[in-house]
């Protein structure tokens, strides 16, 4: 007979007390009762690691934010826990906000990672990279700004403090001997929603945007009222020669918007970010979800049709998070 030690006294001395058939039946059920209940705790009662989700995205009218959007039912279904999706300015404040712990997940620009210091970025991990954004300088279509350096002396919107486009707009500037931005230009620091209402209104002459293609809002713009991309190719050579590979030559398709022309830009890729010291669990769970459900997402988000696991797993300058590993370890063929 099996030892009774595992049991509780009083059941052990009920069992003791029958002949052995009964005994037997008696062990098989208190431990089939034992497991079932440890396993109706581990898949129904048990919280989800880490508690309640949050995702750092970016204006309400960016790709971040649509893409958050469409994320948070779909991650709250699967974790069981409250999710919220927080707008910010965008990439540099997403990071920031995870770092100190005021949201789990955040989205930002690869570039943005990079320029973190050693000790803040060691505290940072991936989920995965999700898709590129391209850098759009935006003017009208019969403005006489035909490349960068034409900006000089202009209004010209930079982005919001903390965000990616301000991030890269100063560094394109400085590549063209227009560093001290105050001085190059009128800088304008708002975001995508208001700049193209004040772009169209003529209160600015031009913006910069870095965001997924197509961006809503310059879509809805160039619906309305012509629009014309200024090239920016040349410069991802010298931008990757100072900063790294974090950037690269890219075209914004004719069909990107209503009325566009194949324009030579610059891309940088998207990472999704958590902390390193998150619950592995948790990291798994998520990039499930991610992963599984870019197709339907991609349906609303052109961008996110990009996301695929082969490529989700290329998060330089971040490794991946020991619980993303293990999913994407999972499924591996």
């Amino acid at each position: 007979m099996p030892s009774l030690s595992f049991l509780p006294v009083s059941l052990r001395d009920a069992c003791a007390r029958r002949p052995g058939p009964v005994r037997v039946g008696l062990i098989a059920l208190v431990l089939l009762c034992l497991v079932g209940g440890y396993l109706i705790f581990s898949r129904e009662d048990r919280p989800t690691p880490g508690g309640p989700v949050s995702l750092a995205t970016g204006v309400p009218t960016g790709v971040y934010h649509r893409y958050g959007e469409l994320l948070r039912p779909r991650l709250s279904a699967d974790l069981d826990v409250k999710v919220t999706v927080d707008s910010s300015g965008g990439s540099v404040e997403n990071l920031r906000r995870v770092i100190e712990g005021v949201d789990t997940f955040g989205i930002a620009t690869a570039d943005a990672v990079a320029d973190l210091g050693p000790g803040d970025r060691e505290r940072l991990r991936a989920v995965a990279r999700l898709y590129d954004d391209y850098v759009q300088l935006v003017v009208p279509v019969g403005s006489p700004v035909q490349k960068i350096t034409d900006l000089r002396g202009r209004r010209v919107v930079v982005g919001l403090p903390g965000s990616g486009v301000e991030l890269i707009t100063r560094r394109l500037l400085s590549e063209v001997g227009m560093g001290d931005l105050e001085r190059a230009v009128t800088p304008v620091p708002i975001g995508i929603g208001e700049a193209t209402q004040r772009l169209r209104d003529g209160t600015v002459d031009a913006f910069f945007w870095s965001g997924g293609l197509p961006t809503g809002a310059v879509s809805d713009l160039a619906e309305h009222w012509s629009l014309r991309l200024v090239p920016l190719g040349d410069l991802a050579g010298k931008l990757r020669d100072r900063y790294g590979p974090v950037y690269r030559e890219a075209v914004v398709p004719a069909d990107a918007y209503p009325g566009g022309t194949e324009t030579p830009t610059i891309a940088v890729p998207n990472l999704l970010v958590t902390r390193a010291a998150q619950d592995p669990e948790l990291i798994r769970r998520v990039t499930e979800t991610v992963m599984e459900n870019r197709e339907a997402i991609g349906r609303e988000v052109h961008a996110a049709q990009l996301v695929d696991p082969r490529t989700a797993i290329f998060t330089d300058p971040l490794p991946l998070h020991t619980g993303a590993q293990r999913w994407y370890r999972s499924v591996k063929p």
